[in-house]
């Protein structure tokens, strides 16, 4: 029974980091011929951004029996809503980070809050 109640939160924990979105750290290695051995040539680091997925919080809120209630709201309560679990979501993910409960995965992946972008003012003279 244990071993299935882990299995249950791992995939809880997974299902939840979809619904939220999350950055991904890939290193690409190019290798070539050299001298008769492979060598490094290049190198590179790229961070690739998996957006939150709606069909994940579908099921978020199907669990927790909370589904039925948003078929009457309007879109803009819907948005709200789904603002206010994002938010909640960020919250205990960042009690679970603290309490030392992190998920160790093969794949570097960093969980980093989504800021509006900035936008740029060039003045004209």
């Amino acid at each position: 029974m244990e071993e299935k109640e882990r299995e249950k939160e791992k995939l809880g924990k997974a299902l939840m980091k979809v619904a939220l979105g999350f950055q991904v750290a890939e290193v690409t290695e190019e290798f070539a011929e050299v001298d008769g051995q492979l060598k490094l040539t290049k190198r590179k680091k790229t961070k690739k951004d998996v957006p939150p997925d709606l069909k994940a919080m579908q099921l978020l809120l199907a669990e927790q029996g909370l589904e039925s209630d948003f078929s009457k709201m309007t879109d803009e309560e819907l948005q709200a809503e789904k603002e206010r679990l994002l938010y909640d979501l960020k919250i205990s993910i960042q009690n679970e980070e603290s309490a030392g409960q992190v998920c160790v995965e093969s794949k570097k992946t960093q969980r980093k809050p989504r800021a509006k972008p900035r936008k740029k003012v060039v003045k004209k003279k």
